[in-house]
């Protein structure tokens, strides 16, 4: 579809950077969209197009991030195989049903559910690094937490990649690493699924959106190179501080 409205280059430039910070953090710990989607909203896109838009360049960051975890066989696909399809379920409810709430109220949801969310961040408890007993069997965390937040995913987004770090850690007793690691193709499925819908209902900006797709890629790729060595509690209080500047800032303009 062509742009609701015009984008300055300084503008595009700013949407390109932080889609890479956004794929760097976004491997590393989550919460990618805690930054995107509030600069996509602060460019003057309307909230669902926000949304979808955001869906287009989040495909590239953890498509990434998860072809190059397999290609360094940190992860084996038959372990997630039915995770991911599972959650692509989920995730495709959740957009088709973002289609129809109406535009005023997603002027006020959607950074209700950031403000949330950055909250979650605080006050989450920190994941352990080891493994521990798994509260739940697998089927359990299949058919409950994977479908939840695969739902929430595809009708909002921001801090799934975290939801499903502290579903495996808390539910199935994952070390942190091992956790993040599964959550990037379980939120690869659920990018893709959202992804589709929204293209089905054209409410992307394909310009802008390939723009921070290559943001996304650049992050990911460092990010999933750092994932062994860097310490989240930092990445942490930078997607915190990032998302209540941006929220700040688009609160004033919206004012």
């Amino acid at each position: 579809m062509a742009s609701p409205i015009e984008f300055s280059f300084s503008v595009v430039l700013l949407l390109f950077f932080a889609a890479l910070l956004a794929g760097y953090i976004d491997t590393l710990v989550g919460g990618g969209g805690l930054i995107t989607i509030p600069a996509l909203m602060l460019a003057g896109l309307p909230p669902v197009y926000a949304l979808g838009t955001n869906k287009l360049q989040a495909v590239a960051g953890s498509g990434t991030a998860t072809l190059t975890l397999l290609a360094k066989g940190r992860i084996e696909f038959g372990q997630v195989r039915l995770l991911m399809l599972i959650a692509f379920v989920g995730s495709i409810v959740g957009a088709v049903l973002v289609q129809f709430i109406d535009a005023e109220i997603l002027e006020y949801v959607v950074p209700s559910v950031i403000v949330l969310i950055a909250l979650y961040f605080i006050f989450a408890p920190k994941a352990s690094l080891s493994s521990s007993q798994a509260k739940v069997s697998n089927r359990v965390y299949a058919s409950t937490a994977v479908p939840a937040i695969g739902f929430y995913d595809g009708m909002f987004g921001p801090g799934t990649g975290s939801f499903f770090v502290w579903a495996g850690v808390s539910m199935r007793g994952q070390g942190i690493v091992n956790s993040t690691m599964i959550a990037k193709t379980l939120n690869f499925a659920t990018n893709i699924a959202a992804l589709l819908v929204f293209i089905f209902y054209a409410k992307i900006v394909w310009k802008l959106g390939l723009i921070m797709m290559l943001g996304q890629s650049l992050g990911a790729r460092l990010g999933a190179r750092s994932l062994m060595t860097i310490d989240p509690n930092v990445l942490r209080l930078l997607v915190i501080a990032v998302c209540f500047v941006i929220l700040i800032v688009w609160g004033v303009r919206t004012y």
